[in-house]
Formats: structure tokens, sequence, C-alpha cells
């Protein structure tokens, strides 16, 4: 009996391993792409995997994508990433990962990176490395912090998620990627947005919602997000949106639901988008005294041409108002559901009731 259990066994270890090595070489190639153009893929994918060895058959050197979701990976080898040098695309969310390797920092030509829905509670400094670096999944993990440079390195980065994680503050260097065209921060313990954003020109989705009482305001170079078509704030503790607000020309949808608003009040919040920005602008015309204070991001707005003004006297900053666009009502309201059906957190809200417009 105990020697055909270890016939079965060894049996089984052979069969998995005949697998492995089949999708391992396993190779797809799209019609736009010739024999010599062939793109190799590495599909293991849902195969219950516990772990990689750190040394494979195959020339690593070959794979442009490696795709090891949906196992139960705990660690990734050191000396089967450093081998991966011609990487584009990595996948590896849903695993048990509480770490990345070191040797992340070899994959110079990695375009997109996926470890969401991990347990990974800190990415390791050479990711600061990967400068091809476009997309970068990071949701559902236990972060608490990103690397503080990480802004200054991955300039050509598009998309950075990091939703339902623990993060305190993105780090100020967030501020320089100046390619990002998508910043999802929902669901974190977000206290506060890095001051200068004027760097995001190519920004057009920030959402950080669902900070709830952690987040209680907003940084006024908000206003010099001149790509903006999106902004989620809902659900957090914020009563007073900045003014520059109503700076943002492009801006097509902005979500104050969940929040203890009382400036721009209700009934201007009610009556939609187009209301609030023209609120926020008449009411940054009306202020008579520009404290020093709020003083240097206005001479950025001038600089950028969305706010008509001009220096006198050396320091102090007269403006006629600002260069208001004919902006159009936006027909119908956001969806109501849309966000309920990302947390049921929102289910318990403490705050006001959901407003959402667009």
């Amino acid at each position: 009996m105990y020697e055909l259990q270890q016939f079965q066994l060894h049996h089984q270890n052979n069969q998995m391993t005949m697998n492995m090595d089949h999708m391992m070489m396993k190779k797809r190639t799209t019609k736009k792409l010739t024999e010599e153009e062939r793109v190799h893929v590495v599909d293991l994918n849902g195969m219950s995997l516990d772990s990689l060895p750190p040394k494979l058959s195959i020339d690593l050197g070959i794979i442009c994508t490696l795709d090891l979701s949906n196992n139960n990976l705990q660690n990734i080898p050191e000396s089967l990433t450093a081998r991966l040098l011609n990487l584009e695309k990595l996948d590896v969310h849903s695993n048990r990962l509480r770490s990345l390797p070191n040797s992340i920092g070899c994959l110079s030509k990695l375009k997109l990176l996926n470890v969401s829905a991990n347990f990974i509670q800190s990415l390791p400094a050479t990711i600061e490395n990967c400068r091809a670096l476009e997309e970068l999944n990071v949701n559902f993990n236990k972060l608490s912090k990103l690397p503080d440079t990480i802004g200054f390195e991955l300039i050509r980065l598009k998309k950075l998620a990091v939703n339902s994680n623990k993060l305190v503050f993105l780090p100020s260097s967030t501020s320089h990627l100046m390619a990002l065209k998508v910043l999802d921060a929902r669901l974190n313990c977000l206290r506060a947005l890095p001051e200068n954003l004027e760097n995001l020109i190519n920004l057009e989705t920030l959402n950080v919602s669902q900070n709830f009482q952690y987040l209680e305001s907003l940084p006024y170079s908000i206003g010099l997000l001149l790509s903006l078509v999106e902004l989620d704030i809902s659900y957090n503790n914020i009563k007073t949106l900045p003014n520059s607000i109503g700076c943002l020309k492009k801006l097509q949808k902005l979500s104050v639901e969940g929040n203890p608003l009382s400036s721009p009040p209700p009934e201007v919040v009610e009556q939609g988008l187009h209301v609030v920005k023209e609120y926020m602008c008449n009411k940054m015309n009306s202020s008579e005294n520009i404290t020093s204070k709020k003083g240097w991001w206005i001479g950025k707005l001038v600089k950028c041409g969305t706010f008509n003004g001009h220096m006198k006297s050396g320091k102090r900053l007269e403006h006629k108002g600002f260069s208001m666009l004919q902006y159009q009502p936006m027909n119908g309201l956001a969806s109501p559901g849309f966000m309920g059906k990302l947390s049921p957190f929102r289910l318990f809200s403490p705050f006001s009731p959901r407003r959402s417009f667009g």
C-alpha cells in the first residue's frame, strides 16, 4: 500500500512538472505580428502553485509576459526575477505574497506590474529602477507607505492604483509624475495630499474617496490640474473645497457625497458642476485680500493662464477675476449606485446623503 501511494505521488509530481514545462513554453502570436516578431508568453494562471523553482530549463530572457496570478505563491525567487531581462508585463495578483524581490529592479523593460490582492506591506526601493513602468497596480495589499522618491524615478508612469491599503500619506515626489493620467488612492487612511500638484499636467482622473474621517482638506494647488476630467473626493471629512476648483476647465465629473460640506453649501452642490465652478470663481473674485499663504498658487494660476490677474507693487497680487469658460450644464446625475458597488463601507457611512454630479 505504501509503495502504491509513493508511486501515485511521484506520478502527480511528474505530471505537474510536465504541465509547467508545457505552459512555460507557451507562445502566443497576434495577427499583427510576424513570425520573427512573436511575443513569448508564459501563462501559469490558476495552477495552484505554492512555489516556483529558482531555476527553470527555458531561457527566461525570451519571456515578455509572465502571468503567475491566482496561485498560492508566497515569494518570487530573486534569481528568477533577475533573469527576466526582456519582461514587459508581470502579473502576480491574487497570491499570498508578502514582499517583492529586490531583483525586480533588474526589469528595466517592465511596463506593467500587477501585484494586487496580496499581503505586501512595502515595495522594495529598487522598484524605482523600473523606469519603463507605465502601470503599477498594488490594490488590496497592506501598504502603509510608498518609496519616498518613487515620483522622481518612474517618469513614464501613467496609472498608479494603490486603493484599499493603509496609506497615511502619498510621498511628495508623487507630484512629479508628469506622465500620470490616473491616480486611484481610495479606501486608505490618507490625512492629506501632496501640496504641490502642479506638475501633474496630464492627470485626468483623481480618486481619493473613502478615506473617511482622515482626509479633511484638499491642497489649493488642485486648481492647477489642468487636464483633470474626473475628481472623486466622496466619503471623506472635507468641510470646505478650495476655491481653485473653479479653475478646472476640463472637469466633467465631481463627486463630493458623504462629506460634511459647508462651502460650497448644499443648495449650490445640488445644482450641478457648472454652478459649483461658478460659485468657486465668484468666491475668489470677491476676496479683497489675498494672503501670502495663498499667493504662491494664485501666481501659478496666472502663469498657466487659468486666472486673469497681474502683479502690482512687487509683492501684492491684484486680480481682475477668473477667465471663465461657458460651462454647459451636464444632463443627469452620476449613477448613485456606481461607487456603492465598489465597497460595502458606503452602506454604513455616517455622513450626508450621496451627492455626485457631472
